[in-house]
């Protein structure tokens, strides 16, 4: 009996020298950190983890002092002190006096002061709903400082777990074509992060399209100095759209300072064709002349539709299901003049339909759903919602729209969508300006009889172009945007009352 209890204890301490061992063991490979979504603490020990020899400090943005908190306070007092009599005020303290008796001047209160060195440390700058929690960033801000493959790794871990974030913004960040592959990789898993800026970021290989790729959630893209040239600006006119797929999500580009010139306008105006959600697009200072002016002119009226649009048109129209449409056509006949009059003819009575009968089984689900709704009305809001669905998505799908048959080739609207327009600081002369007119004229002509697809620009921005202030050309263009402009405020007229 003594022999197995002595057996026993020697087994009990060969096994707890052994986990002694594996604990102090260097070469052993620690467990992966799991993010907690608390993005102080995730960060340090992720940085930890993969053996940063210095971790940026994480620290909230800062702000004027007292420029938010004297608001909030004031607010506060007023609801607290309801119904009390009012606090006497406090007697301002008086100044300090230096050994000359002259007033010492008092610290500045609209900004701080810190050491150069401590200054320019690398940091990650934070903004939150709750100062007092960490869980609650909302906006993460890094200025002049390189992210590296590593760095990026650590935001791709602790990123995705921050439920309110919604802004991404890195400015002058050294991103390379690597870490903006794997940014664009794991943005997708951040559900509301809408803004991203990534301002004075120059990518050699420019692959800046992956970034608004079909699973993209970003809204708003700044990438203003970027050296974008016309192979970046190709790529990101494929990616807002083309035949087969379009960009649903993305509503402001801005693109200030880049080398784009014609050739990329060019490729943006080919985007614009077949999207219809970005809402703003700033090309200012991008050395665009007046060809490029001219396609995007085109782009925002009319067009005609090219080979691959045709056979995308008609490939849609068959899997919406119409009966006249179940016959296959070769692409020799599409390439040749197929599109004849008849042709037209028939397209048009199809649509229109089409058209009618959609209206009629939205209206007869509304009715219905009227009637059968419960004492809540959640039955008939969700079919009412699924019939809007429909009209979006076909809105969304502009080679869905009537075409007109003109010259043997099949035209279409352009994009009204588009109400924000920036081309200043470039090089348009007056050919460009008069394409925009034309544009701009057609979409208000367009505009007054169907404006479902849109209220075409309503804002262009033009300054500091060649063109002469006193032009013609560009006085009528301004006139005309001026009448759009929701911001224009009728001049006042003598009697002091603003002009109708």
């Amino acid at each position: 009996m003594g022999k197995k209890v002595e057996k026993a204890l020697a087994n009990k301490e060969k096994a707890s020298s052994a986990t002694v061992n594996d604990d102090d063991n260097p070469n052993k490979t620690p467990e992966p950190y799991k993010c907690i979504g608390n993005f102080l603490t995730d960060f340090n020990e992720l940085c930890k983890q993969n053996g940063m020899s210095v971790i940026p400090a994480v620290v909230t943005r800062p702000k004027p002092p007292g420029a938010t908190t004297g608001v909030n306070e004031g607010k506060a007092d007023k609801k607290a002190d309801k119904g009390k009599p009012a606090a006497v005020p406090e007697p301002e303290p008086e100044p300090e006096l230096d050994e000359s008796g002259e007033p010492v001047e008092p610290p500045p209160k609209t900004y701080t002061t810190k050491d150069k060195f401590e200054y320019f440390k690398p940091s990650v700058q934070v903004e939150m709903d709750n100062n007092d929690k960490w869980d609650t960033v909302t906006e993460v801000y890094i200025r002049g400082w390189k992210i590296d493959n590593l760095m990026m790794d650590t935001f791709m871990q602790s990123w995705p777990t921050l439920e309110r974030l919604h802004t991404i913004n890195l400015w002058y960040t050294g991103i390379s074509e690597g870490t903006l592959h794997t940014l664009s990789t794991f943005l997708p898993n951040c559900s509301n992060v809408k803004n991203v800026v990534l301002d004075g970021n120059p990518v050699k290989e420019e692959n800046w399209a992956e970034l608004i790729g079909e699973d993209s959630l970003i809204q708003n893209l700044s990438l203003r100095n970027c050296r974008i040239s016309c192979k970046g600006a190709a790529g990101i006119g494929r990616s807002l759209g083309t035949a087969k797929t379009q960009n649903t999500k993305l509503l402001s580009l801005n693109l200030m300072g880049n080398d784009i010139a014609d050739a990329g306008a060019e490729s943006l105006a080919g985007g614009l064709r077949m999207n219809r959600t970005l809402m703003s697009l700033t090309l200012t200072n991008n050395k665009i002349a007046d060809k490029g002016s001219e396609k995007i002119a085109e782009a925002l009226s009319r067009f005609p539709l090219s080979h691959e649009e045709v056979v995308a048109r008609r490939r849609l129209i068959s899997d919406r299901g119409s009966p006249e449409r179940n016959r296959s056509e070769s692409d020799e006949d599409v390439k040749g003049k197929d599109s004849k009059e008849d042709t037209k003819t028939q397209k048009k009575e199809k649509e229109d339909t089409r058209a009618g009968s959609k209206r009629a089984s939205v209206a007869a689900d509304a009715k219905n759903q009227g009637k059968t709704k419960d004492k809540k009305g959640k039955t008939g809001k969700s079919s009412l919602q699924d019939a809007d669905n429909l009209d979006t998505l076909d809105q969304i799908n502009p080679l869905l729209e009537v075409a007109d048959y003109m010259e043997g080739e099949l035209w279409i609207a352009g994009n009204r969508t588009l109400i924000n327009l920036n081309l200043s600081r470039n090089e348009i002369c007056e050919p460009g300006v008069a394409a925009l007119l034309k544009a701009v004229q057609y979409q208000t002509t367009l505009c007054l009889d169907n404006r479902s697809g849109g209220t075409g620009l309503m804002r262009l921005i033009m300054n500091k172009n060649p063109v002469p202030p006193e032009n013609e050309v560009l006085i009528k263009l301004n006139e005309k945007m001026m009448m759009k402009d929701p911001f224009y405020k009728p001049p006042a007229t003598p009697e002091g009352e603003t002009a109708s």
